[in-house]
């Protein structure tokens, strides 16, 4: 029986409050905060970040399967899911799979990694989901929306919750929608969309299973589940019959609703918290509803720690002003620098094609004479001149320290000053790289980072990958 082997998140670390949104546009001051990505990430570097997450201490080669989720995956038609399969090395005959246009996605993935793995076509398989959608300015989806990523290890070893009864149910409804002309996401009228979309079909929908598998409420410790917003929330949890301490809701006040990806990083915020042979339900809202029935094993308390979400939410800085959100997401046009434009600096599809093994897994070479590391890779060792007698070696992975740095403020950016950053890592190796989610007042010589995968920029169509350092998190 197919079951989850690993869990993993991500939370962007910039949080963007919803009274300095309110106070922007002279509205009634919303409560909490929303999560924001950064203007160089998306749907595929959060989508990255979650499965390192979720792969700690485990080795690719296992791995034979890659399914992305998303409702704002980068491109329209390219495989998102191609491009995670090659950050993370996995093997060449590995299958990838996008899953797009639903909330629903990332539990679609979900039971399609169970149903390959039940039928032994897999062995293991990595589900990603992430979104980064946006809200009307000065709209209740700007407040109420966050961005964030999940991923689940899909197998039948090392199970630490098996995945038993499954159930769904679909709706033909224009609740919520955003067409091949929307930036922003639409949404019906508030009662339509609550009344005849979500709480009735999640109300249907978990009742039916309820009676088809014999069970009560009662009988789950917990409950992840998809809403809009905590009100609602709070009513359907009600009307369930479900108490506070099965619906512990960490997300909506601190991160905000991440659409596809939201109820299965409350399912990560849930096993993070459960203790063998609890059963947790998992539901999922878009145009339908699917329903699991997930009960942990004795193999949860042994899984190596990760960040999850309870790490990924206090590391965190707030966002301001209002405005630098604008720019990051390009809803506001400002002043082009006076400088020759990006476009100057055109990708090539046959370069980024060549050079996949050492710019999207930041991989280099270990010479095999002295085992000194090198980036990019070398035909002749730096120390020891040894010729051709190298070995791969990846440095995404290593922890790494500022040897200098410098902030340019001529450079064209979105946000400047751009810090370029000549970063040191354990076990040898130097790189120069940007950093990003940094306070330019903080940088030291010195100071511990992480590699991370980012945006550089967009040109032609074409989205350009790289990584860049950030001071250590969490």
């Amino acid at each position: 029986m197919a079951g989850i082997i690993s869990y993993g998140a991500y939370i962007p670390y910039y949080r963007l409050s919803r009274s300095e949104i309110a106070g922007a546009w002279g509205m009634r001051a919303g409560t909490g905060e929303r999560a924001v990505a950064n203007y160089d990430e998306d749907s595929l570097t959060m989508a990255v970040a979650a499965a390192r997450d979720c792969m700690q201490g485990i080795e690719t080669a296992k791995i034979d399967g890659v399914y992305f989720a998303s409702t704002t995956a980068p491109y329209k038609e390219k495989q998102t899911a191609a491009t995670i399969a090659a950050v993370l090395g996995l093997p060449q005959e590995s299958i990838t799979m996008d899953f797009s246009c639903s909330l629903r996605s990332g539990s679609n993935a979900l039971k399609a990694a169970m149903d390959a793995v039940d039928s032994g076509n897999r062995r293991n398989i990595l589900v990603c989901v992430a979104d980064c959608r946006l809200g009307y300015p000065a709209g209740p989806d700007e407040m109420t929306f966050g961005d964030g990523a999940a991923a689940m290890l899909v197998g039948n070893q090392d199970i630490i919750a098996t995945i038993g009864h499954y159930y769904s149910q679909y709706q033909e409804i224009q609740d919520i929608w955003r067409s091949d002309r929307d930036n922003y996401v639409r949404t019906a009228e508030d009662r339509f969309a609550s009344d005849m979309g979500y709480s009735k079909v999640t109300v249907d929908c978990v009742s039916a299973f309820l009676t088809k598998t014999n069970l009560t409420a009662a009988d789950f410790t917990r409950v992840a589940i998809y809403s809009p917003n905590q009100r609602q929330l709070n009513r359907l949890s009600q009307k369930l019959g479900f108490n506070g301490s099965q619906v512990e809701d960490v997300l909506h006040a601190q991160v905000g609703n991440t659409g596809s990806a939201m109820c299965l990083m409350s399912l990560v915020s849930a096993l993070e918290q459960a203790d063998q042979g609890e059963r947790i339900m998992l539901v999922s809202y878009g145009n339908g509803c699917d329903i699991f029935s997930i009960t942990t094993t004795d193999s949860i308390t042994r899984l190596a720690d990760r960040r999850g979400i309870k790490k990924h939410l206090p590391s965190k800085s707030m966002l301001t002003p209002y405005s630098r959100y604008l720019k990051w997401r390009e809803i506001i046009q400002i002043q082009p620098a006076a400088r020759p434009p990006l476009e100057a600096r055109r990708p090539s599809p046959v370069a980024q094609w060549r050079e996949v093994p050492w710019e999207l897994r930041l991989t280099g070479t270990k010479c095999r004479q002295c085992g000194t590391p090198q980036y990019p890779p070398q035909r002749v060792c730096l120390v020891c001149h040894t010729k051709d007698k190298f070995e791969p070696y990846t440095f995404f992975d290593k922890p790494a320290r500022v040897f200098s740095f410098s902030h340019d403020y001529v450079v064209q950016s979105v946000d400047p000053p751009v810090t370029v950053t000549f970063v040191d890592f354990e076990g040898g190796g130097r790189l120069m790289c940007d950093m990003t989610d940094r306070d330019p007042a903080t940088v030291e010589v010195g100071i511990p980072v992480e590699m991370t995968f980012r945006k550089l920029y967009y040109v032609d169509g074409i989205y350009n990958y790289w990584w860049k350092c950030q001071p250590a998190r969490c």
